[in-house]
């Protein structure tokens, strides 16, 4: 049997964790640089507040309506979601994490009859230890067991938050009640091919023929009609190392000239660095995006990308950052107001095992160097050691003009109880 335990409305859950104030009130937090309507409390949604509602359009609609407005805190939902995936290994060393806010669990050797009651007892214990809501869904398979969650959330009194699909009426009756555009795996394109075919629903699409579901689609819808049915296809994924690391933001301001681009992609490269180091891997490739501000449709548009290929793998910063400067300075074009920039790192082997170089290869003083940055930044945080190319006194910086406090993760932010 599969479990998914989905927190309910999370990032508001988490601002009103620390901030009872905010209980039944209308909560919605934005996107990065205060953009968009990303999360939305019950209360909100009962409103009308519609989900990406650009905040400059809908403002005062939300004053109105006393909706109490939040920029994106992602230290602090990273802790609680950390807290909470921590507490769901307590009860199954079988857990996928899904998302910040949900996973899946698979129950192997455990005694059905008693699921129900583990499902309560997984949300007593999220609730009673970080203050989070929950909802349970369990079911014979990862497809059915979204579903049981889906029923679980819309019905919160009847189901007290846990639903498990047991029985092949209990399947049946669930799948004609979910509507297709709400199954877990199936996106717009896949809705309009199914509802071309005359279905409305999950079970409409479970009646399909399986040579017909092959032959029209591939291999993943087939086992997604297979889990909806009640045969366990989808399996829980295991841990993968990445085969590309990215760092893409947007910047704080527009930017037109060449030494602030030069010092944002320094710091983006210098991130994914970091992210290699961290899975032990090393790149070939570095791929370096620029781009202006489209929806300023009144000023000239550039957007430009350029790939260098290194003659040896590394998860050096020093290395890393040189290249990037180097490709950006290559797609820079004068006058343009730059928004957005990225660097991807591809071509990823394990940094202990890879192919060595007869003629070239990376000065061995950095691999010294670089552990003992990360050292000094891990213990003193905020990133302490920086590259010369980088501005010291400056990070990557959104938009926050909404932002609560870091609670759980700056202790200059820690609640003091008098």
């Amino acid at each position: 049997m599969y479990a998914l335990v989905d927190c309910n409305n999370f990032y508001a859950s988490c601002e009103r964790v620390f901030n009872p104030n905010l209980r039944n009130k209308p909560i919605a937090i934005l996107s990065n640089n205060d953009g968009c309507v990303i999360s939305r409390s019950d209360e909100a949604k009962a409103l009308n507040l519609p989900m990406g509602a650009p905040i400059f359009k809908w403002d005062g609609f939300c004053k109105a309506n006393n909706i109490k407005v939040l920029s994106s805190n992602y230290p602090l939902y990273g802790d609680m979601s950390h807290r909470v995936m921590t507490i769901l290994k307590q009860f199954t060393p079988d857990v996928e994490v899904y998302s910040i806010d949900e996973a899946f669990l698979e129950f192997i050797g455990f005694n059905d009859s008693y699921l129900d009651n583990y499902g309560y007892q997984i949300r007593q214990r999220i609730l009673k230890w970080t203050g989070i809501p929950t909802c349970v869904g369990i079911a014979p398979t990862k497809a059915l067991s979204k579903v049981a969650n889906k029923i679980a959330r819309k019905f919160p009194k009847e189901t007290k938050g846990v639903y498990i699909i047991d029985s092949e009426e209990k399947r049946i009756k669930a799948l004609k009640w979910i509507q297709l555009e709400s199954v877990w795996g199936i996106g717009r394109g896949l809705q309009k091919r199914l509802k071309a075919k005359g279905c409305k629903t999950a079970f409409d699409f479970t009646n399909l023929s399986d040579e017909w579901v092959r032959k029209s689609f591939s291999i993943t819808e087939w086992r997604l009609k297979k889990d909806l049915e009640g045969v366990s296809q989808i399996k829980l994924d295991e841990v993968k190392t990445k085969r590309a690391i990215a760092t893409t933001r947007s910047f704080e301001y527009t930017f037109s000239d060449i030494d602030n681009i030069k010092e944002r992609i320094s710091t983006f490269a210098t991130s994914c660095a970091e992210k290699l180091r961290k899975q032990g891997s090393s790149c070939h490739v570095i791929y370096v995006i620029l781009s202006s501000d489209r929806h300023k449709k009144n000023l000239e548009q550039h957007r430009a990308s350029k790939a260098i290929n290194l003659p040896f793998p590394t998860d050096s910063s020093l290395i890393i950052s040189q290249k990037a400067i180097q490709a950006v300075t290559h797609i820079f074009k004068k006058g343009i107001k730059y928004k957005r920039a990225g660097v991807i790192v591809m071509g990823l082997v394990p940094t202990n095992n890879h192919q060595l170089q007869i003629f070239e290869a990376e000065n061995p003083k950095h691999k010294p160097l670089m552990h003992t940055i990360d050292c000094l930044n891990s213990k003193y945080a905020d990133y302490k050691i920086k590259l010369g190319s980088q501005d010291l006194k400056r990070t990557w910086k959104m938009r926050q003009e909404r932002l609560s406090p870091r609670y759980t993760t700056n202790i200059n932010d820690i609640i003091v109880v008098k």
